[in-house]
């Protein structure tokens, strides 16, 4: 089910609200887990071969629709939650909407990885999750934490570099 579920993404509504980033949140952002069963039997290379594909439709979505700026599909795995959560935000890798140090990544593999081999996903009871409604709070990194690895792929029709690559020049 994780691979038709990561498939399925491509197709969903997609906000792409540049003056409105927590209407792109909620609408872009999905939580996606599997039993452990699955879990064991799914590899890092399928699971990245599906993310893969879903990046390059929703960059086929996102031209089809004459959208002219930068737009990010972004992946990282949520080990409080014991998810893979993944979306796309109108922002360069840069400037996604996280509340923490985060390392944008060129390479899936480990991410992918580390949710497959987690053996207790979800340390924190949902119960015990709190939804954030004003993400105004989240702009500033929290000091102390070591940065997460974060999966970027530019799917916008502004060319946007890699992690490690130089901008383009104009």
């Amino acid at each position: 089910m994780l691979l038709t579920w990561i498939a399925e993404v491509a197709d969903e509504p997609l906000a792409l609200e540049p003056d409105d980033r927590p209407v792109e949140w909620e609408t872009n952002t999905w939580r996606l887990s599997t039993d452990d069963a699955e879990r064991r039997a799914l590899s890092v290379r399928e699971v990245v071969a599906a993310f893969e594909e879903t990046a390059d439709r929703i960059r086929r979505r996102i031209r089809e629709r004459g959208f002219a700026g930068v737009a990010t599909f972004y992946v990282w795995h949520d080990e409080q939650a014991g998810q893979l959560r993944c979306s796309t935000g109108s922002v360069p890798a840069d400037r996604l909407p996280f509340g923490a140090a985060y390392l944008p990544v060129d390479d899936l593999g480990p991410i992918v990885e580390g949710y497959l081999r987690d053996e207790e996903p979800g340390l924190v009871p949902w119960a015990s999750l709190v939804t954030v409604t004003d993400r105004s709070a989240l702009d500033e990194p929290e000091p102390g934490f070591p940065p997460f690895p974060v999966w970027v792929r530019g799917v916008g029709a502004a060319p946007v570099p890699r992690p490690g690559e130089q901008p383009p020049v104009a």
